[in-house]
């Protein structure tokens, strides 16, 4: 996959179907998006994503939100999924100023040679968001475009989108989220060196430090499903500060895998977050500590138990 970044002005080499959006997270609205520019590929176009960065949002309000998904995690799943070019378009105060209309001829059609368009209902871009679906479908012929509207996905009684998504894995509904992005929420990253608390008292763990702006669901303790290459395995997660035996303001992602054993440092790993068990919380010694992670991984081994015999 190419990725362009921080660049206003990129040629193809061919036609393309090209889906626009904030993908500042890949749930299953965004998927209905992907697919369809992905099918695409069978007609001989190339498969783009369009996006911008920062988001619109972070840019007129100065806000930043947590992420859904890293950087690196988005372009990660996109190459996975057979995006042929990524383009992370710079937001600035000169882009945001570009026309409507300037917008579709340039960087759609000369620049990104699409055939297909591919976009959400609520799809604006140019100048005070003036461009909209309308205007995109008023142009198609004139341009030699299609284009392809996509309506909102209604999930648990609302409309999908990264917001709702958000509020969801903040309350530690994670089967809910589970939901709405199509799969668990996850942190993906290298398994570093910890203290080896774990291992002393007979919980070995893998640790991994996740990328700066991902968000949190509350800090405490999960069933989880950590994939490793091609293999995957049960876990139960920590992710939080671990107040009784650390004193740093970092936070971790900490996982004691069933039915494994053997060495992942430095290894790649990504870890879902299946469902929240307790808060995290200090304990009066590491004896105490020692006793609940007992408890609770035996509440693990009945969860997934359960989980097998439901299938």
């Amino acid at each position: 996959m190419k990725i362009i970044t921080g660049l206003t002005e990129f040629h193809m080499d061919g036609p393309s179907s090209v889906a626009i959006g904030k993908f500042d997270g890949i749930h299953v609205g965004h998927e209905a998006l992907l697919t369809q520019v992905l099918e695409a590929k069978n007609e001989g176009l190339s498969a783009v994503i369009f996006t911008f960065t920062p988001s619109p949002y972070e840019f007129f309000t100065g806000e930043k939100s947590p992420e859904l998904m890293t950087v690196s995690e988005k372009r990660s799943a996109f190459e996975s999924a057979g995006v042929d070019v990524l383009w992370e378009f710079p937001m600035n105060r000169y882009t945001a100023c570009m026309e409507p209309l300037a917008f579709i001829r340039h960087i759609l059609v000369e620049c990104l040679h699409a055939k297909l368009i591919v976009a959400g209902d609520d799809l604006s871009f140019g100048d005070k968001g003036r461009g909209d679906a309308s205007l995109l479908k008023r142009y198609a012929k004139e341009f030699g475009y299609e284009v392809s509207i996509i309506e909102k996905v209604c999930l648990l009684g609302k409309a999908v989108s990264s917001t709702y998504v958000r509020n969801e894995i903040r309350a530690g509904h994670m089967e809910n989220a589970a939901i709405l992005l199509g799969k668990p929420y996850s942190f993906a990253g290298t398994v570093c060196h910890g203290r080896q608390l774990g291992r002393s008292i007979g919980m070995p763990t893998v640790n991994l430090i996740p990328e700066a702006g991902k968000l949190f669901p509350p800090f405490g303790v999960y069933y989880s499903r950590v994939c490793v290459g091609q293999k995957e395995y049960p876990g139960i997660t920590n992710i939080g500060r671990k107040p009784t035996v650390n004193d740093t303001p970092a936070v971790f992602v900490e996982t004691y895998l069933y039915d494994f054993s053997g060495d992942l440092y430095d290894r790649e790993i990504e870890v879902f977050l299946l469902s929240y068990k307790r808060a995290e919380q200090r304990f009066e010694s590491v004896e105490a500590l020692k006793d609940q992670l007992a408890r609770d991984r035996k509440d693990g081994e009945i969860y997934f138990s359960n989980q097998r015999k439901s299938l």
